[in-house]
């Protein structure tokens, strides 16, 4: 089936119960997360830690960013049987991701400055009471990993592959993946790494000192953040830009147009595939035949096996 309503098939498929799952979640790590940031922000402002400041500030974007994947799941679930929406509303999560990747440049940004000007002009932290705070935000970052991560299971689980070809949705990274809940995961991570990056400054701080390791940890962390921002920019900008023609998929169907057809001289002009769902495609192809008889549902029985084509239009011209 190839042709079936796309909008329909979007809604059923990605709005049961591991979206939902995914959805709530979200929305309860979203205020933990902004709880636990007025809580940072506040210790960090206290006790003179830069590292806390800076965990606290970027935890800030972290709620921000998370808030932002809920709602793409709200907007997403709104829209879904809306005509407007050709294929379906899935790209509202990736764009959801998308945003969330770009506010955590921009933390990992305003994380590195803060942190040289604290290398610049020291002062003076209260490192008990600024530890109690960092280990109190890496436990409920450790929480809001757990619950996102259940949520990803729950999700995954749902997912069906019908034939042996699906396992080409591995091929890159995360295909088969929900990048919007990746990005609230990643964002929870993020968190959880730079609480372990405070831990440790306030410590060696703490015990030996080491006042300059407190806003360098920072930088730290800024890298860290940056790296898997730029990770998942790649991720769902591929997305976005339908960038798939590297999709093992695309040579398969070309492949087997030309080899399942080959007594008719037929080969394929122009072929074109892109992503309209999170285990979905949507293709077009011109084939050029000598065939007079030849028919679009010949054409499309020859890669009926992947079942994860969810529509395609054929055009044929003879010759």
């Amino acid at each position: 089936m190839h042709t079936h309503d796309l909008s329909a098939w979007q809604h059923d498929h990605h709005f049961g119960a591991g979206n939902e799952s995914a959805e709530r979640s979200t929305r309860l790590v979203m205020w933990i997360t902004a709880a636990m940031m007025v809580v940072e922000i506040g210790a960090g402002w206290w006790f003179n830690s830069m590292a806390l400041l800076a965990d606290g500030w970027h935890m800030s974007s972290h709620a921000l960013a998370i808030g932002l994947s809920a709602f793409a799941y709200a907007a997403a679930r709104r829209y879904a049987r809306d005509p407007r929406f050709a294929f379906g509303t899935w790209k509202i999560e990736v764009l959801g991701g998308f945003a969330s990747a770009l506010m955590l440049l921009g933390v990992a940004a305003l994380m590195v400055v803060g942190s040289i000007e604290r290398l610049l002009s020291p002062s003076v932290i209260l490192y008990r009471e600024a530890v109690a705070v960092a280990v109190l935000g890496l436990v409920i970052n450790l929480v809001c990993a757990r619950l996102l991560g259940s949520a990803h299971h729950h999700g995954h689980g749902h997912g069906h592959r019908h034939d042996a070809h699906h396992h080409h949705d591995h091929h890159g990274h995360a295909h088969g993946h929900d990048l919007n809940l990746r990005s609230a995961y990643l964002h929870v991570v993020a968190d959880a790494a730079t609480s372990v990056l405070a831990i440790g400054a306030l410590l060696g701080g703490w015990f030996f000192g080491w006042s300059w390791l407190d806003p360098v940890m920072g930088i730290v962390g800024a890298v860290l953040v940056a790296v898997w921002a730029k990770g998942l920019l790649k991720e769902t900008g591929k997305v976005l830009l339908d960038r798939e023609m590297d999709h093992p998929v695309t040579a398969e169907i070309r492949e087997g147009v030309e080899t399942m057809l080959a007594d008719s001289e037929t080969r394929v002009a122009d072929l074109h595939v892109w992503r309209v769902g999170r285990e979905a495609y949507a293709c077009a192809l011109t084939v050029v035949t000598h065939s007079p008889t030849l028919t679009a549902d010949e054409v499309r029985a020859c890669f009926s096996m992947h079942e994860e084509i969810r529509h395609s239009t054929v055009e044929i011209q003879r010759c």
